[in-house]
């Protein structure tokens, strides 16, 4: 007969565990919205997660959180792990419609949001008679609304109180039980700083029982091809991302400081500002702003971040706007992921600023990078090896082993991985296969443990019976001074016959010449892979987590197209 389960609660391991150690000084969170040490952090999350537990959040309900980066959305997302509620964070990116889907599937008892994405919440609400509760962080909540029937107090039964050292605006206690009583449909209105001050009140709760088994977070996934799936997350997966990529990879140490372009409702964003840094007793530095260039430039060179997190994408645009190299000199590592990083932009980034780039592959399924480059051994074009604690093996279609430098269908398996999907029985059974995961991508392996991406095993290109790898092209395309992002798709020709288009955005104050490009091409790449067409877009459509949508992408080039008869050859 086996043992009771290993308690484990993430949000001890970490931030109470930074105070047990004598650490509670530390400046855990920084950045233009406040600064909490660990133990204001520690204190914030017990507190929070009382005051959520005042407004019915019981274990293992779901609390669906809409919100910028700031120090609320981090103690949020600790509190109600340290409750043993589930965190439920969404992007910030979807609109009304797209989070009542969200919204519905998830079926959270507590919505809590900041004022830039209330109007597309209350929109959600509207559809959503599970929600009981909506919490608004920053500035207090608009007055009397009539508003998805969701009703707030008017300035009269208004009290102001003054909160550690924060004046906040808090409801009378005989008001909000009558205006909670006249409520006819909708959730009840609260101010975040509020739910705060009433777990201040009652005392902060002590950490639910939870298992390492236990789930702690639920992930959406980008949704390229359909309605996002929510992938369940265990409070043990947070613990192992920090002990392998966290600690194995980047050798975080407690006087790092970690700023991402990456939001906190990301993976990949979740680890860079929250996971990793929390579990060293380093610092993170949070943006409620939306990342530009210009803006991260200049946060660079106010926080001075020593590590520095965003996608392909991103660098490009930093190397299009020309942001100050001075902006990077306290940063000792960059780190990419999301995309394969293109060989061209690692290469123009680490010359501009003398910063190295370490490209990564993970996902919202393994909750972070399993395969990466490593600092001082980076193969430029490549994801590199295995992360320690991660096993990965590349298999045809048959399931059978493929040689070393050929394609194959990317499989991993550690301790990080999703249980599955929420009420997704039939892909759960697809994607998850024993300890394994399906990753949904193509790769290949070097002799020396290398892994090279081709791109998503559904965006390979069949051309005259051969595959091609978009990124093959991709990279080359990006080596053309006039092409600042590009993306590589079939297009099915009048013979019904899959030919390469690429569809490319100019480098600022370039013109595209598509002849050129095409020879170009033709110049390094064999006869089959080289496009036949090249479209000139504004930009590259993409998801709310930012990946490129080749499927979008694929419609545009249809819709160019289809008036010819054929591309050009």
């Amino acid at each position: 007969m086996s043992g009771a389960p290993e308690s484990f609660n993430a949000s001890v391991y970490l931030v109470d565990r930074q105070v047990e150690a004598g650490h509670g000084d530390r400046i855990a969170v920084a950045g233009p919205a406040g600064t909490l040490t660990y133990a204001e952090l520690a204190a914030r999350a017990g507190e929070f997660a009382s005051g959520l537990g005042a407004a019915g959040v019981r274990p293992e309900d779901r609390v669906f959180l809409v919100m910028s980066d700031r120090p609320e959305t981090l103690v949020t997302i600790l509190a109600v792990m340290r409750m043993g509620a589930v965190a439920v964070p969404v992007s910030t990116m979807y609109n009304g419609a797209e989070l009542d889907i969200l919204l519905r599937d998830a079926r959270a008892r507590v919505v809590v949001t900041t004022p830039e994405f209330e109007t597309a919440v209350r929109e959600a609400l509207a559809h959503a008679p599970e929600a009981e509760t909506l919490i608004i962080a920053g500035d207090p909540p608009p007055r009397m609304e009539d508003v998805t029937g969701v009703r707030v107090l008017p300035p009269e039964t208004e009290a102001l109180i003054v909160a550690d050292g924060l004046l906040t605006k808090a409801e009378d206690d005989t008001a909000l039980r009558a205006l909670a009583s006249e409520a006819e449909d909708g959730p009840d209105v609260r101010a975040w700083a509020d739910v705060l001050a009433e777990g201040r009140l009652a005392g902060p709760a002590e950490p639910y029982e939870t298992w390492a088994d236990s789930p702690a977070l639920w992930l959406y996934t980008s949704g390229t091809t359909g309605t996002p799936k929510a992938a369940m997350h265990r409070h043990h997966g947070i613990k192992s991302v920090c002990e392998t990529y966290g600690s194995q990879v980047l050798g975080i140490a407690a006087d790092d400081r970690c700023f991402s372009v990456a939001r906190l409702f990301f993976a990949y964003g979740m680890g860079n500002s929250m996971f990793f840094p929390l579990a060293a007793g380093a610092t993170t530095i949070l943006d409620p702003a939306r990342a530009t260039p210009a803006g991260v430039a200049a946060r660079l060179a106010e926080d001075r971040p020593t590590l520095f997190f965003a996608g392909p994408s991103f660098f490009a645009a930093l190397l299009a706007a020309d942001a100050p190299a001075e902006a990077f000199t306290s940063v000792r590592l960059a780190v990419s992921a999301g995309e394969a990083l293109p060989a061209e932009i690692h290469r123009r980034f680490t010359a501009r600023y003398g910063v190295d780039i370490i490209d990564g592959l993970g996902s919202t399924e393994a909750l972070h990078i399993f395969i990466s480059n490593r600092p001082g051994a980076v193969r430029p074009g490549t994801s590199g090896t295995v992360v320690p604690g991660y096993e990965a093996r590349l298999l045809d279609e048959e399931g059978s082993p493929v040689k070393d430098d050929e394609p194959g269908n990317l499989y991993v398996r550690g301790d990080s991985i999703a249980t599955g999907y929420w009420c997704r029985t039939a892909v759960t059974r697809q994607v998850f296969q024993g300890e394994w995961l399906r990753t949904g991508d193509t790769y290949t392996r070097s002799d020396d443990g290398f892994y090279t991406c081709l791109g998503r095993s559904n965006d390979m290109i069949k051309a005259g019976g051969i595959w091609v790898s978009p990124m093959e092209v991709e990279a080359r395309l990006l080596q053309h001074e006039s092409v600042a992002e590009c993306a590589v798709v079939a297009y099915t020709d009048g013979d019904g016959l899959e030919k390469p288009v690429a569809c490319v955005v100019p480098a600022a104050g370039r013109q595209v010449d598509t002849g050129e490009l095409i020879a170009f091409c033709r110049a390094e790449l064999a006869p089959f892979k080289r496009p036949r067409e090249v479209l000139v877009l504004d930009e590259l459509p993409r998801t709310a987590t930012g990946k490129v949508q080749r499927v979008v992408i694929r419609r545009i080039a249809a819709d160019r197209l289809g008036n010819r008869e054929r591309p050009v050859r």
